[in-house]
């Protein structure tokens, strides 16, 4: 049940189209955490003119944009989110103009158009509680926050008119731990998989933990070794540099919950 704030005390424990409702309703809140058991996604939605050179970037880099889904121009719900609306039923989007954001909506009803394309694209969060059932915090969960994103200095394959840099999440994993936490992401090729960095984060091209690109920092507690998972906010660096006339993303951290189970994206 939700809190007099609207927040539910619990919401590990709500059904996807529970959650998405409420975002409808204006909630506006990071989902690490939200849902247990259910697949969480990115968006990149992007005029059908520029779809052919999104959905190429995609298959190129793999590891940063798994495409879950695709909802044709025009359309504004799919089998992920049976019954929803992808103009409402995330917590907060952003806009982006000529690769500048504009603007940071709750619902995008405004902005749409019958020509837009969504991609959806898999999240690290979703093997977030497999993680934690085996026995691993997750430092942005445990401390309240959003996840820490960082640009890199890794470039990705470009494709037409898209090319910029890989964008990881962090997650700060005790040393004798990581092996676990590769073994139990490297399950889940479709949401990122396993780590693509383990350690020193100026190997990537980051400057400073403690200051990431979006998102929150997290407290790295001693004995802890800095991780690094690809992220689904790589097509809005993408955009950022590229430039397109018009692109819709997820603001980073605030996803799509949908009706897919964890389960559905897991290998042996």
């Amino acid at each position: 049940m939700p809190t007099p704030a609207g927040r539910p005390v619990d919401p590990s424990s709500l059904l996807p189209a529970e959650a998405r409702a409420l975002f409808r309703s204006g909630l506006v809140t990071p989902t690490s955490g939200w849902s247990s058991g259910y697949a969480q996604a990115n968006l990149i939605i992007v005029p059908k003119a520029q779809a052919f050179d999104v959905l190429l970037f995609a298959q190129r880099n793999p590891k940063p944009c798994p495409v879950l889904g695709v909802l044709d121009a025009g359309e504004t719900s799919g089998a992920l989110l049976a019954g929803g609306d992808i103009r409402t039923d995330v917590p907060k989007y952003v806009v982006y103009q000529d690769g500048r954001k504009v603007d940071e909506p709750t619902d995008i009803t405004d902005h749409w158009r019958d020509d837009l394309v969504t991609f959806i694209v898999g999240c690290s969060f979703t093997f977030e509680s497999a993680l934690q059932a085996n026995g691993i915090h997750v430092a942005h969960i445990d401390q309240g926050v959003n996840v820490p994103m960082y640009q890199t200095s890794v470039r990705c394959e470009p494709a037409g008119e898209m090319a910029g840099p890989l964008v990881v999440s962090m997650r700060p994993i005790p040393a004798s731990q990581v092996a676990d936490a590769v073994r139990v992401t490297s399950r889940y090729p479709a949401v990122h998989g396993a780590p693509v960095h383990v350690g020193n984060p100026a190997e990537l091209g980051i400057a400073d933990l403690g200051r990431p690109d979006f998102g929150d920092p997290v407290r790295i507690p001693e004995g802890h070794v800095p991780v690094f998972w690809a992220c689904g906010v790589t097509p809005q660096a993408a955009v950022m540099e590229s430039r397109p006339a018009l692109a819709i993303a997820h603001a980073p951290g605030h996803m799509l919950i949908t009706d897919a189970r964890d389960s559905a994206y897991q290998v042996p």
